[in-house]
């Protein structure tokens, strides 16, 4: 059972990824990017770890909308995993694409202050 989580984990954020791109929610049109999936040992839960470009109110606006899809998108991964028991799906923002990007603009700051 240890080794079959985490396939479990990257078989539903390659396939959530997929079932986004086909969504025709307008809220979902800013760029929405799942970094990793944390699912439950008992499979009753799977926490999905998103990335949100946009403005903060768009980042509220698309985790609102994955929210209330969750129902839909958990319907739609059901023919494509092979499982008894289909997690429920929780979203939550991840900001660690952000904040990497954030510090190597300090980085790169501090370069071009110690070349000035």
């Amino acid at each position: 059972m240890a080794h079959r989580i985490p396939k479990i984990n990257h078989q539903i954020q390659r396939e959530l990824s997929e079932l986004l791109r086909q969504a025709k929610d307008p809220r979902l049109g800013s760029m929405v990017t799942i970094t990793s999936v944390s699912t439950s040992s008992d499979l009753s839960k799977s926490k999905v770890y998103v990335s949100i470009m946009g403005t903060p109110e768009e980042k509220t606006n698309v985790l609102k909308a994955l929210a209330s899809a969750s129902g839909f998108l958990r319907r739609g991964l059901a023919p494509r995993l092979c499982l008894r028991r289909m997690p429920e799906l929780e979203f939550a923002r991840d900001d660690s694409i952000e904040q990497g990007a954030h510090l190597l603009e300090l980085i790169d700051k501090a370069v071009k202050g110690e070349e000035a």
